[in-house]
């Protein structure tokens, strides 16, 4: 009953791609690309406000044993969403770093090789969808149509570039938290599903390590839906040997996806017996109706997050219509509205959207063969101005915190920033200047002459993000680091209190907590605890319940200290009266 008929006629392809337009894009220059964006971002950084330090400080307290691996928590507190692979992996990397390497550092070193997975992953995903013979494109009657596996590794790469390209991946994609483990575990449930027809064994392995990955990172029921829907689509879509003779047998396809099919339904399982799905049915649906209300009002938060490629992906879907029924248009369809609908009912939207982002630039990737060229010109024309334009924001905004001209951008730095000290070096001067010169050869070859490659279209939108992401991460990386980061707050706090081996702390929230107890130094304990410490910390919408915790009678109101950057974040320090 799931067998495709041999017998259906092949529908036309909508790709029409000659030889010369599946020329190969450099690989040192895409390496390059990669590693630019990959490790900006990565290197040099504080941890930021909130969820970033948060689940930093939950690493630390794994790493130092203070806390039990289950159920990491800190200061009671424990994690946000039931996950517990992401902190595991930031402990692991903090105890065999060297005591040389910053524990901050250190947890990102894993995250940073995650992000470097999801784009192999969905290279390799969207290789193996094109070489289906579906997806290839028109036969010329004379020849020189592109060849099979030019095509697809150029689709693969189109897809890599407009993954890069997506706004939305920047900052969520270079944090320390269960979202980029949920991304990279996403990306290999693509890859798996998308090359199990040509690979017998690391498919398979990728299957197993994507479901029970999710799991272990917060994401089980997302994993049991896009697990078995995934695999209903392999088992209406198996190959057949007369129209696919590189594609492995029916019975090999079928056992992948029953066997998927199964680990999906014992993986969720699993985790519902250690706690990690939420037992409270009743609560969570109500709770995910009214932020499906809320977040289907913010449709706006799609438009930029997943720019360019949600057009490009619309474009595919359009051009491709006739296709829907084949797996290179069906699965990233499939897996991009799963994720895009499950955004819509947890209160982290934008983190939830991240997981479609791999799918998207898949659909984005086979758009690009069905293109004209005044469309590849608009959107070419719009990148260029629009990343221009901020690039040179970025400058402009860094010469006048250096040199003061032109003066109203520092003045708005320093409004914004009260305390904010200017910072110069070399290095990063260079490598920004660097960029940005190489950014202008990029327009330069683009506009030059008219250009026959495939993926063309995608390298000003992918070399324009990273461009401003890395300039963001070099010149602007001291603003950002004192406007996003505790640190400065935990070490005012410190200086005030002086070294001290026991703080209590009332109404601290995660992050402010990872931030004192790792940027200040400070042994916290619950306001409630039985040690008698010196000092106690109160954030200052937490100062009503302070009476209901502690005897306001014995501690004395020392000083308030506001976080420079954020006039709503005060942190009260009293000290214990006394005798």
């Amino acid at each position: 009953m799931f067998d495709h008929s041999p017998t259906l006629a092949k529908p036309l392809s909508p790709a029409i791609v000659t030889q010369a337009g599946v020329k190969r894009l450099p690989r040192l220059a895409l390496l390059l690309l990669c590693a630019a964006y990959v490790l900006a971002g990565f290197i040099g950084r504080e941890p930021w406000k909130s969820a970033d330090m948060a689940s930093f400080g939950l690493m630390r307290e794994l790493a130092l044993g203070n806390t039990a691996w289950w159920q990491p928590t800190l200061l009671g507190m424990g994690a946000e969403l039931p996950a517990v692979l992401p902190y595991w992996l930031g402990a692991l990397a903090i105890k065999l770093a060297p005591a040389w390497i910053p524990m901050d550092f250190a947890a990102r070193i894993p995250f940073a090789l995650m992000l470097g997975l999801t784009m192999a992953a969905t290279w390799y995903a969207v290789y193996y969808l094109a070489r289906r013979p579906f997806a290839q494109p028109v036969a010329f009657a004379f020849g020189g149509e592109a060849q099979p596996t030019a095509y697809a590794r150029t689709v693969a790469d189109g897809a890599l570039l407009a993954l890069i390209a997506m706004l939305g991946l920047a900052q969520i994609g270079h944090e320390t938290t269960h979202s980029l483990s949920q991304l990279a575990c996403t990306a290999l449930l693509f890859y798996g599903f998308a090359a199990c027809a040509y690979r017998p064994y690391v498919p398979l392995l990728a299957l197993l390590l994507s479901i029970v990955g999710l799991a272990l990172s917060g994401s089980a029921t997302l994993g049991l839906v896009l697990g078995l829907g995934a695999a209903a689509l392999l088992l209406v879509h198996t190959p057949d040997a007369q129209q696919d003779p590189n594609a492995r047998s029916r019975s090999h396809v079928r056992r992948v996806a029953f066997a998927t099919m199964a680990l999906a339904f014992v993986t969720y399982a699993g985790a519902y017996r250690l706690k990690l799905v939420a037992p409270s049915y009743a609560a969570e649906l109500n709770a995910a109706l009214a932020h499906a209300l809320q977040n289907v009002q913010d449709w706006r938060l799609l438009v930029w997050f997943a720019w360019p490629a949600w057009p490009l992906a619309m474009v595919a879907l359009i051009r491709w219509r006739a296709h829907w029924r084949n797996l290179h248009i069906a699965l990233p369809a499939l897996m991009a509205g799963l994720a895009t609908i499950a955004s819509l009912f947890v209160p982290s939207q934008d983190r939830a959207l991240l997981l479609a982002l791999p799918a998207l630039a898949a659909l984005a990737a086979f758009a690009l063969p069905t293109m004209h060229r005044n469309v590849s010109a608009i959107i070419d024309w719009f990148t260029l101005l629009f990343f221009t334009g901020c690039a040179l924001v970025i400058w402009v905004v860094w010469l006048s915190m250096q040199t003061g001209f032109p003066a109203q951008p520092a003045l708005n730095v320093q409004r914004l920033a009260p305390g904010f000290v200017p910072q110069f070096s070399w290095l990063i001067f260079g490598l920004a200047v660097l960029a940005s010169l190489t950014w202008l050869w990029l327009v330069r070859w683009r506009v030059a002459r008219h250009r026959h490659e495939m993926w063309k279209s995608l390298v000003l939108p992918a070399g324009g993000a990273a461009l401003c992401w890395f300039l963001l991460m070099t010149l602007w990386l001291p603003l950002l680091d004192f406007a996003r980061s505790y640190a400065p707050l935990a070490r005012s706090v410190s200086q005030r209190i002086g070294p001290q081996p026991c703080v209590h702390a009332h109404g601290l929230t995660r992050g402010q907590a990872a931030a004192f107890a790792y940027h200040g130094q400070m042994q916290l304990k619950a306001s409630d605890a039985a040690q008698s410490c010196p000092w106690l910390v109160v954030d200052a919408d937490a100062v009503p319940s302070l009476a209901s915790a502690v005897n306001i009678a014995q501690w004395t109101l020392r000083g308030t200290i506001r976080r420079p950057s954020d006039d709503n974040e005060d942190v009260l320090i009293f000290q214990r009266n006394t005798p």
